[in-house]
């Protein structure tokens, strides 16, 4: 499945906007992750014209595109490009004011779920209110049917009936970045509010930020719908190692 929202990584080194999209592609492959990074000469700043193609190249297919910028003259950059696209390609394209790199993780993270573009922009703002999430719901400029609704992050359901289990971490790493990344996109398909050990399941921030190694017992939590099935889903790929066993 290709997500239906791409990322633009704009930067003012070629390099880190090349590194950021590695990064973030190692987690969520199936995601279009388009690095524009440098001044085109191979020298430190931004090019119009790389933005403007990489933009191109993200919105083509009726696709929505998320930006991700490390400075302010990087949002410059985008925002002047943005002012010449057609109306419908520029109507699909969101600026996020949010950490270069840990953005380009959670909203990959989100994008590759199959998330709509308000729910991978809200991903993306999260990631920099730290650990455990802080941002609320909030609204940003969207297209011509209104705003964009910026949801915060599975939001606790209303249901009474929570279920509950415990895992121990086998593999020797731990929740590193990719096994955070398999359990976030597994745990966002599901009609459910998940934790563990009290942060969101479907964040792979959070999961990285619990620092958990090999041996720790981890509480996961879970209610809605398919409170049960998210609960057993989570149990059963810790249990299996993410192949690292």
């Amino acid at each position: 499945m290709t997500a239906r929202v791409a990322l633009v990584l704009v930067s003012h080194s070629e390099r880190l906007a090349e590194g950021a999209r590695e990064l973030a592609a190692q987690m969520a492959p199936d995601v279009l992750l388009v690095a524009a990074g440098g001044d085109g000469a191979g020298g430190l700043g931004t090019s119009f014209d790389r933005v403007e193609e990489a933009l191109i190249t993200a919105t083509a297919d009726g696709r929505s595109a998320v930006v991700l910028t490390d400075l302010g003259s990087a949002v410059l950059t985008t925002e002047s490009v943005v002012e010449l696209l057609d109306e419908d390609v520029a109507a699909r394209v969101h600026l996020a004011d949010a950490p270069f790199v840990e953005a380009a993780v959670a909203a990959a993270v989100t994008a590759a779920g199959g998330a709509p573009v308000g729910e991978v922009l809200g991903a993306a703002t999260a990631a920099g209110a730290g650990f455990p999430h802080a941002a609320g719901p909030g609204e940003v400029p969207g297209d011509d049917d209104g705003p964009v609704e910026v949801p915060t992050p599975h939001a606790a359901a209303d249901h009474a009936a929570v279920i509950t289990a415990h895992v121990v971490v086998r593999n020797p790493l731990g929740l590193h970045a990719r096994p955070a990344a398999v359990l976030a996109r597994m745990m966002a398909g599901f009609d459910a509010a998940v934790q563990v050990d009290g942060v969101d399941a479907a964040s792979v921030l959070e999961l990285m930020a619990l620092g958990a190694t090999q041996g720790r017992t981890l509480e996961v939590s879970a209610s809605g719908p398919q409170a049960r099935v998210a609960v057993d889903a989570f149990v059963g790929a810790v249990e299996e190692g993410f192949g690292e066993v």
